[in-house]
């Protein structure tokens, strides 16, 4: 056991094997075939190793913060058309009131609870739009156009 590498952390523990198989470049080459069966190499590109992992970890945050914007952005429009149904529902219970005078108390209390859900709906769609902005800075953030200041 003393001559064994003993490992106390969980995280960002390597085994020897593993940095020696690890190139610090990547390439990338083209090949054709021509009409008498030689290869040829047209262009040929070398990429660092480690390049990639920042940006995809980037490009996924990135990705999250944009398909958060769009669920944002669905929900308010939703929260849109919740809110023009509801007002008018109210607008048709105003006008059954003054139409239908034996029912007119019934018709104005389904006026008002529809009015109360419009208003409740349009507060939604509020506050959805606060969101999706959120959603879009963070979105600029992960793309690396915009650095948030406290100050």
């Amino acid at each position: 056991m003393s001559e064994e590498k003993q490992h106390h952390h969980l995280f960002h523990h390597k085994k020897d094997d593993e940095n020696q198989n690890v190139s610090s470049e990547v390439v990338y080459s083209e090949t054709t075939s021509t009409a008498y069966g030689d290869e040829v190499i047209q262009s040929t590109d070398v990429y660092a190793a480690g390049d990639h992992v920042k940006t995809d970890d980037k490009f996924e945050e990135y990705e999250k913060a944009r398909k958060e914007e769009k669920h944002h952005k669905h929900m308010e429009h939703l929260g849109e058309m919740g809110a023009v149904a509801a007002g008018a529902f109210a607008l048709h219970e105003k006008h059954a009131e003054k139409k239908d005078p034996e029912h007119a108390h019934r018709h104005k209390i389904e006026e008002e609870i529809a009015a109360t859900a419009a208003v409740g709906a349009g507060g939604y769609v509020f506050h959805e739009h606060h969101e999706k902005k959120e959603s879009k800075e963070e979105e600029k953030e992960a793309e690396g156009k915009k650095h948030h200041h406290l100050f």
